[in-house]
Formats: C-alpha cells, sequence, structure tokens
C-alpha cells in the first residue's frame, strides 16, 4: 500500500523501542480510525497506513529487513495489503481484550453481535536459489508448493456454545457482588460457527492439502539471507479465515569466475608472464556478457582493476557495484628445454632485476589502500 517511510508514518524516530512504537499506532489508530470519521477516505487509508507501518515495526525480524533493504523486503509493496478485517484484529494485542477502547472500536469486530473474524492461516516458507546474473537483474520465478487450502463440499452450522455470538459471557459471585465477564468463544473461537459435515480427507477445520504453482517477483540486488514476503499465498484459515503469508529465503547459488562483495563483483584474471610484461587487451566476463580491459605493459601480480557499474545494483535502487578485477601472473611449474634457455638468457638482464624500474615500489597493502581510496 504505502510506500512513506513508516517511521515517519508513526512519528517516532529509526532507534524507537518496541513500547514507543506501539503507543505511537494506538494513537494513530484512534486518531483515524472509520467510527471516527465516518466517510473520511483519506483517514481511513491513514488508518490502514499506520498498520501497515505497525505492523512491520512491531516484528523483530521484519523491522530488521526493513531498516536493510527498505519496502522492497517486504514483497515490493510494503507490510501487508490487509483488509480493514485484519487490521481490526490486531486490536487485541494493542488495546487489549476488554480495554476502553472495545466500545470504542465496536469489541474490535466488524460484522456485528461481538463476533471476531476467523483464525488466520499459518505461513509458509520456502527456499529460492538464484545465480549472480539473475540477481542483477530480478527474475520471476514460479514455485510450486503443497498448502492448506478450502476444501469443497463442507458445510457449516451455527455454534451451540455461543448460539452464534462468538462470545460467551460468565456471571461470578464475589464479596463486592456479581461480576459479569466475556470471552472468546473456545469452542468456535469466536466465529460464530462450527463445521457441520466435511467429505472424507478434510481436517477438522474444513481444510485439505493441494499443490500450486505460484509465481514470486524477485527484485534485483537481493542478497543471500534476505527474505520476501508475498501476502496471502500462505496456507489458508480454519473456518473460511485468511490466508497467512509465503515466507521467501533467498539464496545465492555459487558462481563459476565471480565472488559477492556486497554489491561489488570480485574477479581474479590470470595472465601470462608475456602479457604481464608486454601488455595486452583482454576480454573478461561480466554479469552481461563480456567487458574488453586494456593491460598496461609492465602489470605487475596483484594489480587491481575496476570496472565501474560492472556490479550488482541496489535493493533500494540506489546506484550499482563495480567488478574489481585481481591481477595474477601465471608461473609454469614445468618448463621444456627450449624455454628455460630463454629464460636463462633473460635471468641476468638489467630490467629483469627487482626494483629495476622503481627505485620506490610501495607494497601491496599500500596499493591496496591507494585503490580503495580512490587512487
Amino acid at each position: 500500500m504505502s510506500k512513506r517511510d513508516y517511521y515517519e508514518i508513526l512519528g517516532v524516530d529509526r532507534q524507537a523501542g518496541d513500547d514507543e512504537i506501539k503507543k505511537a499506532y494506538r494513537k494513530a489508530a484512534i486518531k483515524f480510525h472509520p467510527d471516527k470519521n465516518p466517510g473520511d477516505h483519506t483517514a481511513e487509508e491513514k488508518f490502514k497506513e499506520a498498520a501497515e507501518a505497525y505492523e512491520v515495526l512491531s516484528d523483530k525480524d521484519k523491522r530488521a529487513r526493513y531498516d536493510r533493504f527498505g519496502h522492497q523486503a517486504m514483497g515490493g509493496g510494503g507490510g501487508g495489503g490487509h483488509s480493514m478485517e485484519d487490521i481490526f484484529s490486531q486490536f487485541g494485542d494493542i488495546f487489549g481484550e476488554g480495554s476502553p477502547f472495545d466500545s470504542f472500536f465496536g469489541g474490535g469486530s466488524r460484522g456485528g453481535g461481538g463476533r471476531t473474524r476467523a483464525a488466520r492461516g499459518t505461513n509458509l516458507r520456502i527456499r529460492v536459489k538464484l545465480t549472480l546474473e539473475e540477481i542483477a537483474t530480478g527474475v520471476e520465478k514460479k514455485i510450486k508448493v503443497t498448502k492448506a487450502v478450502p476444501a469443497e463440499g463442507v458445510t457449516f452450522k451455527t455454534c451451540s456454545s455461543c448460539n452464534g455470538q462468538g462470545q460467551v459471557h460468565r456471571v461470578t459471585n464475589t464479596i463486592l457482588g456479581q461480576m459479569r465477564t466475556t470471552q472468546t468463544c473456545p469452542t468456535c473461537e469466536g466465529t460464530g460457527q462450527v463445521i457441520d459435515k466435511r467429505p472424507a480427507g478434510v481436517d477438522a477445520d474444513g481444510l485439505t492439502r493441494k499443490e500450486e504453482v505460484i509465481s514470486i517477483q524477485i527484485p534485483a540486488g537481493v542478497a543471500e539471507g534476505m527474505q520476501l514476503t508475498v501476502s496471502g499465498k500462505g496456507n489458508a484459515g480454519r473456518n473460511g479465515g485468511p490466508a497467512g503469508d509465503l515466507i521467501v529465503l533467498v539464496e545465492e547459488e555459487e558462481h563459476e569466475h565471480f565472488k559477492r562483495d556486497g554489491n561489488n563483483i570480485l574477479y581474479d584474471l590470470e595472465i601470462n608472464f608475456s602479457e604481464a610484461a608486454l601488455g595486452a587487451q583482454i576480454d573478461v566476463p561480466v554479469l552481461d556478457g563480456k567487458a574488453r580491459i586494456k593491460l598496461e605493459p609492465g602489470t605487475q601480480p596483484g594489480k587491481l582493476l575496476r570496472l565501474k557499474g560492472k556490479g550488482l545494483p541496489s535493493v533500494n535502487s540506489y546506484g550499482r557495484g563495480d567488478m574489481i578485477i585481481y591481477v595474477n601472473v601465471y608461473v609454469p611449474q614445468r618448463l621444456s628445454r627450449e624455454e628455460k634457455e630463454i629464460i636463462e638468457k633473460l635471468k641476468d638482464a638489467p630490467n629483469f632485476q627487482p626494483g629495476a624500474d622503481n627505485a620506490k615500489k610501495s607494497s601491496f597493502v599500500d596499493r591496496m589502500k591507494d585503490f580503495f581510496h580512490g587512487e
């Protein structure tokens, strides 16, 4: 739904604690609640927006992913896309059962009669392996999952324990007089109905297992261990309850040529002695094909080259990494007689003595520092 910063929506800073976030959400929920602002669509959108922000920032894992990757970590759209029913179901946790807010919010229900919504289904978790090429561009993956879905042929009847109200009342005699308490019906869990008949193979919640192919849009720049959320693609809830989410864990496949360092790509280039001494133009692999680089004469082992913008994009679309090439000079372990004779002739030549070209050679560590600080 929202693309605004979640901390901005709730009016808290990024170091805010759980209590501060809950307090901010409670304040926003009261201010923009539809019952307090009838017919005000702007207030209703702000009400949903605050609920979306709270859903993410109140969850430790979701908040960590959001802080690192932004809205992309929430499946490209935010925390949820939940209906008003989803939002009202949170109030038991935020305001407490039987709190003064219950009367203001109509008992946390929108269906009347004190009935609460059906239980939400559980989340599904899967792993998706991606190549660096797929990570570089983003990719659509079609994944087959087996999950709980509502079964056909299931019929329901009114719960006899609460007469369809979803709540049961109890009167207790105390020294202060009679005390009347209300709680969610334990038989129907507040839905007001229970299963009457179900076909063979259907469980007690009216669900059956079924395979489904789900299309998942993976954004460019994701990283190993990152989790994406696909709302409503998890297991169905009992008694017609909404489905949970599909949680997608990203895994990177090992690449034949490259290693990843953040958004940069590392590549080891091996050249022979003549290419190092004389210079050369060499084609090297990059994520989207090949690139030609020029080696200057006298290229030293350990030389670092940078190809700007040939790395991976940021998952938040803030720029792109580079490809860093580490030059290795190959030294053969076995030589022919002719090769040995040639090298013997060169061994004592002045230009083949260490330090001949540079009286002041910097160390490898110094060269690394110069490279990464923009030599």
